[in-house]
This record gives C-alpha cells, sequence and structure tokens, in this order.
C-alpha cells in the first residue's frame, strides 16, 4: 500500500462537517463515495481534524493508503474526481507522502479565519456573520494578544466531546481589517471542537463592551464551558492553512 495525501477545499453550507457521520452529509462521505465509484475498492480517508457543521475550509488534506493504479495518473484521478463531486468541493492535488505521514497527527499547526461584517450584504452570507453591533477592535485585539500566554481552552470547548486534552499552544490571534469587514485570523497547534466560535462570541461580548478584558480572562482561567459567551455563526468560520514538515512528499 502507498500512502497518499489529498488537498482539497469545501463549503461547508451544506455538509454536517468533514467527518462521516450516520444519517447526515458529510464531505469525507462524499469524497470516499466518489473514490469508490472511480476505484471500485472501499477506500478510507482520514482527514486533518473534523470541522463543525456549516464550517467552511479553503485549505483542507487528508490521507489515504491504496495500491490503486488510479493513483499513477494524478491529473486523470483528480480530472475525474472534480467532475463527479458536488461545485461546493474541489480536489486541489494528490501526491504520494512518506508512510509514516498521517493527516492530522503530522500537522505542526491549523489557521483558521473568522469573518464578521457590519454591514448587510446579500452575497456573503454565507461565508461570514451580519453583526451591525460597533465593536472596539482594539480591545479585542487586546483580549486576542492574551491568548498566547494560556494553554488550558476548556472554557471554549465543546461540552462532553472526546477530546484527550485542552491544551492548545497559540502562536498567532489577531483581529484584522479587510475589506471594511472584521476578520480574525488564530493559528495554534491544534484546536477543540468548536473552539474558535466560542472564543469568537465571548470577544465580541468584550468589544462591544458586555463583558471586560479582566472578565474574559476570568472565564478563561475559570476552565468551564458556561462562564464562556455564545458561539459565534458557523458560516464566518474558515480553515485556511495547514502547516506540515518539509519533506512529507514522496
Amino acid at each position: 500500500m502507498n500512502r497518499y495525501f489529498i488537498e482539497l477545499a469545501f463549503k461547508g453550507t451544506h455538509y454536517h462537517g468533514w467527518q462521516r457521520q450516520r444519517n447526515a452529509i458529510s464531505v469525507q462521505g462524499i469524497v470516499e463515495e466518489t473514490l469508490m465509484t472511480l476505484t471500485r475498492e472501499n477506500i478510507k480517508t482520514t482527514g486533518a481534524g473534523r470541522t463543525d457543521t456549516g464550517v467552511h475550509a479553503r485549505f483542507f488534506a487528508a490521507h489515504l493508503d491504496s495500491d490503486h493504479e488510479a493513483f499513477s495518473n494524478k491529473s486523470g484521478l483528480m480530472y475525474k474526481m472534480n467532475a463527479l463531486l458536488p461545485q461546493d468541493i474541489v480536489i486541489h492535488d494528490i501526491y504520494p507522502v512518506l508512510p509514516d505521514v498521517h493527516a492530522r497527527y503530522s500537522a505542526l499547526s491549523r489557521t483558521y479565519e473568522y469573518t464578521i461584517r457590519p454591514i448587510r450584504d446579500p452575497f456573503d452570507t454565507e461565508f461570514s456573520w451580519h453583526y451591525p453591533v460597533p465593536l472596539d477592535r482594539d480591545i479585542m485585539n487586546q483580549v486576542a494578544a492574551g491568548l498566547r500566554d494560556y494553554d488550558d481552552f476548556t472554557s471554549f470547548s465543546k461540552l462532553h466531546s472526546n477530546a484527550r486534552t485542552n491544551i492548545c499552544h497559540i502562536h498567532e490571534a489577531v483581529w484584522n481589517i479587510r475589506d471594511d469587514k472584521l476578520v480574525f485570523v488564530i493559528r495554534a497547534d491544534r484546536f477543540l471542537r468548536n473552539m474558535v466560535r466560542a472564543l469568537v462570541g465571548t470577544m465580541v461580548d468584550v468589544g462591544r463592551g458586555k463583558i471586560s478584558r479582566d472578565d474574559f480572562f476570568r472565564i478563561l482561567e475559570g476552565r468551564n464551558r458556561s462562564l464562556a459567551g455564545f458561539s459565534a455563526p458557523p458560516e464566518g468560520l474558515s480553515l485556511v492553512a495547514i502547516e506540515y514538515p518539509a519533506g512529507i512528499r514522496i
């Protein structure tokens, strides 16, 4: 068996996340069904992580093991997959990697972006959160910068998740202005389920003056999800990058 990486992107609006689920449509399920149609083999993929329902990925990676001849013609396989896949999923690359490379566990970091638009835009409803209340970006950036001083994000993790640890190391966290939109960029070695959306929702409470900067860090230190604010809607969140070690390709 050879190990391959698939690089893809998807609009998550109509999917219950990446991970295959019983009685729900997932990106993984669609990709695996497409591979089965083309190879007549039950090829299983392992994704870089699971995304929440409705969350997008401008970049995503998965690995699979196969010795099927279809993988010897990368461009041909990509063309056929993209012809069969729905318009909201696209394959960008397929390539062989070292046999011990893992799409999830070999990742060095992941980067998410969350987009808030203050002005209503009917052409952007699926990719950003319309929030017309004025927000103080300066104090939100003070909070974001402080995230790098912490590693236990229990207060921003989905309750009853099966995560083995709630420890994450934040490498970057900043609120930027981009085309009149407020964009939160966060990069870390790993993320908990619902973590970015819970962080955004609570930071919005800071930005609108509902809670103070000190309140935010008391919530973080409290290690209790019930202390934190609401989770921001999924449509504003996108996985935009995954960093892997150099030299994994064969």
